[in-house]
């Protein structure tokens, strides 16, 4: 039997008992079974997605294992319902030890969601964005927030003027730039979480190319029948692996006080100029609160070093 994800993650003799965390994403791929790690950790879960069935199953399947779960079904790419799930969190739980912003996709499809954003950019950034800013005053005072991003961020920068524009909405390269985003959201959260004195901590990651994830569903067919064969090839990250990034991320003594960090696999590791770029980090921070109609959250007048 292959190992679980907290041994892959050498988290195993943690015990996350009186903790709660939320997993965005987690009614399938390496969101589940993050999800699963940290319930067998001792962690209450809050299972997110959008498919009312999967959600119970993977509260089935948390409960079988002991742990306390609920489910709450929200769409990314509608406001409403990430502010619903915000709600839904604060009023389930006393606080949030764990914030694992795991959902998104790579859509083909180019539209605009009814913010006149383009759907990859506002359900792979925006959302989370959103539903950090929810949660900020509900997050336990050692809280982690960990943001599942890609080593895709690299080789492209990020425009903010175009994206509510329609074209380059979706496809490889709006993928690319969303993750990118992830990146850029991160480091300035750690920043503004830092400036306010907050133990809170923010770190990212690229949680491995992971062909089993059901990412490739949403490739074209050549590419998504090549990714499959992958799935038998040794060497190719799995589930479980990409599940243990992101339980190594919201568990591991290691990671204590580390904030401001991108992590490929389980290793820290330096992310491309432009996700470093400070300057783009907080230009995407506000743009993000004026594309969501709402007040920045931990708004700073102090400009990038």
């Amino acid at each position: 039997m292959t190992q679980p994800p907290e041994r892959r993650a050498a988290v195993e003799g943690t015990d996350l008992t009186g903790t709660t965390a939320l997993v965005t994403g987690s009614t399938s791929g390496i969101g589940r079974e993050a999800a699963l790690a940290l319930g067998r950790l001792g962690a209450r879960v809050v299972v997110h997605g959008r498919d009312e069935q999967a959600g119970s199953a993977a509260v089935e399947d948390l409960e079988s294992v002991g742990a306390d779960a609920l489910f709450v079904r929200a769409d990314f790419a509608d406001v409403d319902d990430v502010r619903a799930l915000a709600e839904t969190v604060r009023a389930e739980t006393d606080d949030l030890d764990l914030l694992v912003n795991n959902a998104g996709g790579f859509f083909r499809e180019a539209r605009l969601t009814d913010r006149g954003v383009g759907y990859t950019f506002h359900v792979n950034h925006l959302a989370p964005y959103l539903l950090t800013a929810e949660l900020l005053d509900h997050l336990a005072p050692d809280a982690r927030i960990v943001t599942t991003a890609s080593e895709a961020h690299r080789g492209v920068t990020l425009d903010l003027d175009a994206v509510t524009a329609r074209e380059g909405a979706a496809g490889w390269a709006a993928y690319q730039r969303s993750k990118l985003a992830n990146v850029q959201f991160s480091a300035e959260l750690a920043r503004r979480l830092s400036a306010r004195e907050s133990t809170v901590t923010a770190n990212s990651l690229h949680p491995g190319a992971i062909p089993g994830s059901g990412f490739t569903r949403f490739l074209p067919t050549p590419l998504s029948q090549g990714a499959k064969l992958l799935n038998a090839v040794p060497g190719v990250t799995s589930v479980r692996d990409g599940a243990a990034a992101l339980v190594f991320l919201a568990a591991s003594d290691r990671l204590n006080g580390v904030s401001g960090r991108y992590f490929s696999k389980q290793r820290q590791a330096e992310p491309s100029d432009a996700a470093r770029d400070r300057t783009a980090q907080q230009r995407l921070w506000e743009r993000s609160a004026e594309l969501l109609e709402m007040q920045e959250p931990l708004a700073s007048d102090a400009s990038p070093d």
